[in-house]
């Protein structure tokens, strides 16, 4: 075992979604897991290929479309048989408009599904009349294919967007299922974790995880509390020591007593912070949906403005109605619709190829206006492996020699630092040398016989304890820099020293330059010791940096920056950066880090890569630049579409008929689309 092997490990701090029928048109907004999302989905999906087959029979049936083609295909009752077919159009295709459009209603805050069912509505409604009896031309052919156009942009949003959230579900499998306990006869006993109370005494055989919150009564080991605390260096720990439920024992057996279980537990405590932060995240509308809000109003106004209108110049009721109704359905583009769902569409894919995995999409959207990036060290900045940094040799030997030395004592050591070593022998094409009676001495480190010579590997405390002379003002500056040191003695004579820390990412430091280009400041916040985050952040060129952070106060220091004013990501990979991750204007997780990380981010950086956030924003800038074209180009031509169907130009014998009117709206549409397809990485 390396026990004391820098200051380091002793400075270690102990320590519904309720979905309105389409609120936002399935944005997505927040992170709440939703059981019926795939269903809704699958609905959309069958109610669009319904619609859309009615509606083929619908277009060919309606005068107004034939007239257009110069065809004639008019039979007996064919204005019954195109009522019964609209007629279903409307109420099965139309229903999740409908609804929705009444619960915004009763929300007071009308968008999206609103508009759409008043034009939907409008249209069948009039539609109807004229079928039985009132003069005038019916426009089942528009109502029908604005249901099929809108159904077919929610269906694509709804399969853009990552809705289903389950990192409460993945925090919740980080512990155990069972224990085992130890009864009144110091028998083991595996009981179900729900069975364990406080006082009680549980075994922890090497390798397992941890099952509860307690205090070591028997046994050392070293503990890897990296995915929940974030510390890099697995802490080594003996009697009277505190560990937490979910951290994995690396090395020896253990005995704890049980302090915390249940809701008390440090994990527990972790969900309900997650729970709480997704909970208050805010449901940012989006742009379609205030555009579609303000069109609601506009459609209101000015149809009733142009009934009245015609009314007053003496024109029938029948005239000024139909009127009003070429307007108040033409004021509902279907390239609104599309507008967003396929920037959307696009915007993920080109994600999904460059491996950034969009889950939240409101909040990726405003990646654009980040002010500052908050970054987790351990697994994010740095691999979150031992490398070797440094090599001092001494007595003759050279930085080789005392690395191979290291390295075949180290090959049959399971420690974090053995690896470390090994690694940095292999990397380096060094020979590695087998070994004879390797063995551990507890308090003094490891030992075994190589080519009759004597190698110890050892702990600075051991050093100072045999009163070996080696050079204390190059072991202090390497502690200074938070690195751990091992001592190399070939038959008790030292060889050389040997410096490791947590390897920083290459790409992580190019990351930090980019982001410095933009503006955006970088920050760092762990739960590692200062020396070890100073270290890191002087590499990176980071200048703000937050150590020693203890789990549960990582959502509060994000909060903290936010009160700033700024709008802050925070990137993090483990347990302990769930709550900050949620609480953030937006979550990043590295992809290799823990399920409940990725599962509570609103976007998941699958390559582990730093840059990844740098393409990431610029990605939201191209996004949003996309989509507010697509919405100019959906409603720009309502400025000449109403008031031309409001019927502007009569005094001079030009009135727009409602077949004119569905060719603007297909130009509209045919150029969001092109226009979305243009949106490149």
């Amino acid at each position: 075992m390396h026990q004391d092997n820098s200051a380091v490990q002793k400075e270690h701090v102990h320590t519904d979604h309720k979905h309105k029928e389409h609120e936002g048109h399935g944005s997505g907004h927040g992170h709440h897991g939703h059981g019926g999302h795939e269903d809704m989905v699958e609905d959309f999906k069958k109610r669009f290929f319904i619609s859309l087959i009615l509606t083929l029979p619908v277009l060919a049936i309606s005068p107004m479309i034939q007239h257009f083609l110069g065809v004639d295909w008019r039979f007996d009752n064919d204005m019954y048989v195109l009522f019964a077919l609209s007629t279903i159009v409307f109420f099965y295709g139309g229903w999740p408009f409908l609804t929705g459009g009444i619960a915004e209603l009763k929300d007071k805050n009308p968008g999206m599904m609103t508009l759409i069912a008043l034009a939907i509505t409008i249209a069948y409604s009039y539609s109807t009349f004229v079928v039985f009896g009132w003069d005038g031309n019916q426009l089942y052919w528009e109502l029908a294919t604005l249901v099929v156009i809108m159904l077919l942009g929610h269906w694509i949003e709804m399969r853009s967007i990552m809705g289903a959230s389950n990192a409460l579900e993945q925090l919740v499998k980080l512990m155990p299922n069972e224990a085992h306990r130890l009864n009144d006869d110091k028998q083991v006993e595996d009981v179900p974790l729900s069975e364990i109370r406080n006082k009680d005494w549980v075994l922890v055989k090497p390798g397992e995880k941890i099952p509860v919150d307690g205090v070591i009564v028997e046994g050392r080991s070293a503990i890897d509390e990296s995915m929940l605390t974030g510390e890099s260096i697995p802490v080594e720990k003996e009697d009277g020591d505190t560990v937490i439920g979910g951290s994995v024992n690396k090395e020896g057996s253990l005995v704890v007593e049980v302090e915390k279980t249940g809701e008390d537990s440090y994990l527990s405590q972790v969900i309900t912070m997650v729970k709480e932060a997704q909970e208050s995240k805010s449901r940012t509308q989006d742009l379609t949906n205030r555009a579609a809000k303000w069109l609601f109003y506009l459609a209101l106004t000015a149809g009733f403005a142009t009934l009245f209108a015609w009314l007053a110049l003496g024109y029938s009721f029948d005239i000024a109605i139909e009127r009003m109704v070429t307007v108040m359905v033409i004021t509902c583009p279907h390239a609104l619709g599309l507008a967003a769902p396929l920037v959307v569409a696009v915007s993920t894919s080109i994600s999904a190829k460059q491996g950034l995995l969009i889950r939240n999409r409101a909040d990726f959207e405003g990646a654009r206006n980040l002010n500052a990036v908050v970054f987790d060290k351990t697994g994010t900045l740095t691999k979150g492996d031992f490398g070797v940094t440094d090599i001092i040799a001494s007595n003759g030997y050279s930085k080789e020699q005392v690395l191979q030395l290291a390295a075949a004592i180290e090959q049959n050591s399971e420690h974090p630092i053995a690896t470390g070593i090994v690694q940095s022998a292999k990397d380096r094409n060094l020979a590695i040398g087998k070994v004879a009676d390797f063995e551990s001495i507890t308090g003094k480190g490891i030992q075994g016989q190589l080519e009759g010579t004597k190698i110890n590997i050892v702990s600075p405390g051991y050093v100072k304890v045999e009163n070996l002379p080696y050079d204390e003002s190059v072991f202090n500056a390497l502690s200074k820099e938070g690195k751990t040191v091992v001592f190399v003695l070939a038959d008790n004579k030292l060889a050389g020293m040997i410096a490791l820390a947590d390897m920083v990412r290459d790409t992580a430091k190019q990351a930090v330059a980019a982001l410095k280009e933009k503006g955006i400041h970088s920050i760092m916040l762990t739960g590692d010791n200062q020396k070890v985050a100073n270290w890191v952040a002087a590499q990176l060129g980071i200048e703000e940096v937050y150590a020693e952070v203890l789990p549960d106060d990582k959502a509060n220091q994000i909060k903290k920056i936010k009160d700033k004013g700024w709008r802050v990501a925070m990137t993090g990979d483990g347990v302990n950066d769930a709550p900050a991750l949620a609480t953030a204007d937006l979550g990043i997780a590295i992809g290799a880090g823990t399920d409940v990380a990725m599962e509570t981010a609103d976007v998941v950086l699958v390559k582990s890569n730093p840059n990844d956030v740098v393409a990431l924003i610029d990605l939201s800038k191209k996004t949003y630049r996309k989509m507010i074209q697509n919405l100019w180009w959906a409603t720009g031509y309502n400025i000449f579409a109403i008031p031309l169907a409001a019927g502007i130009l009569a005094p001079w014998g030009i009135i727009v008929s409602p077949a004119v009117g569905a060719v603007f709206m297909s130009l509209s549409t045919v150029i969001v689309a092109i226009n979305a397809k243009l949106l490149k990485a």
